[in-house]
């Protein structure tokens, strides 16, 4: 029998889900998110996203995708691939309203290649949501 490895799955190899509740509603939690400013922050520098399905990303580090789903204020779903990667990793933010004025933003990503880059991407998603509330602090 195997030992099972954290985040490992049969049919989407490494995944990792961050979320963090907002004092943010499903609008401005999306604004934050699907800004210029918003998708540089978790996506990377010279990052541009028209946000509708089948449009095709780069960004300055070379990193590419594909957009798959738009579902304003509720769901962002594309492909990503940073250089370096053999295949592209499926990443997903979704937008769940948690009470008045309250939003919990969450991160998925499936598709990555071993439990390394899962802690790198956990990482990385952690401090997406952690700056995102430091400028709720201070007003988006």
């Amino acid at each position: 029998m195997e030992a099972k490895v954290t985040g490992q799955t049969k049919s989407a190899g490494f995944q990792i889900g961050v979320r963090r509740t907002l004092p943010l509603t499903p609008e401005e939690a999306w604004e934050a998110i699907t800004s210029p400013e918003g998708i540089r922050s978790w996506l990377g520098e010279g990052a541009e996203l028209q946000l509708e399905p089948k449009r095709s990303y780069e960004t300055e580090s070379g990193a590419t995708g594909e957009i798959r789903v738009v579902k304003p204020q509720q769901q962002l779903r594309l492909t990503w691939r940073k250089p370096g990667w053999h295949k592209a990793s499926t990443m997903q933010i979704r937008l769940i309203p948690a009470g008045t004025g309250k939003t919990t933003v969450s991160f998925h990503q499936e598709h990555l290649a071993d439990a390394a880059m899962r802690e790198v991407m956990k990482e990385h998603w952690e401090d997406v949501l952690q700056r995102l509330l430091k400028k709720t602090e201070i007003g988006l």
